[in-house]
């Protein structure tokens, strides 16, 4: 396994970011830029193992979903909207067909049924304490963050709004089964990483 350049994060000095000001001010450059609590984060283009991890979240966990009538799948860039996020840009993530009110208007309106975020070795402070705060605040169900580096995820599910963080948390490895404990989902995580051309990180 070898490393690349390290995909590149800014953040803004200021907390004065919205969504009016995001849609107003930032250029369609194939960056992604969020805002959570205010501050403007800039990330630049993930590689290609990051997007390949994405493209099995789509075969094995959003298809099946969508075609069993349980949830809409979406990846990023597209752009969530709810408390302390305003707008996110998750990797992955799930809504129920149930909640389908909340997709309108070329965004998603409220809080996702379950996120992924896949870590990147530059910047996994990002997904491992930033967003799994403002995402455990704003109430999403479950979350997941998918570590390429050791081939394992770890599950967080119980969101403590007071706390900002959630109750319970589990490391699924490599060579096992990772199942949802808020949806009717089960992948074998290895299938999450298999068969990539491309594994630098």
């Amino acid at each position: 396994m070898t490393t690349a350049t390290p995909t590149l994060v800014l953040r803004s000095l200021d907390r004065g970011w919205n969504y009016a000001r995001w849609e107003r001010e930032l250029p369609d450059d194939g960056n992604r830029y969020e805002v959570i609590d205010g501050v403007l984060y800039m990330t630049t283009s993930p590689s290609n193992f990051h997007q390949w991890i994405i493209s099995r979240f789509l075969r094995y966990i959003g298809h099946p979903a969508e075609d069993a009538g349980l949830a809409y799948a979406f990846i990023a860039p597209i752009g969530v909207l709810m408390p302390g996020c305003d707008p996110v840009q998750p990797d992955f993530l799930l809504v129920r067909q149930d909640r389908a009110s909340i997709i309108h208007d070329r965004r998603i309106y409220g809080v996702p049924d379950l996120i992924a975020e896949i870590l990147s070795p530059s910047n996994p402070e990002q997904d491992t304490d930033i967003k799994r705060g403002v995402y455990a605040r704003a109430g999403v169900p479950e979350y997941w963050i998918v570590r390429p580096a050791t081939r394992d995820v770890l599950v967080c599910w119980q969101p403590d709004a007071a706390l900002g963080d959630y109750a319970q948390v589990r490391l699924v490895t490599a060579d096992a089964q990772l199942a949802s404990p808020t949806l009717p989902l089960r992948v074998a995580v290895a299938d999450l990483f298999a068969g990539a051309p491309d594994t630098t990180l």
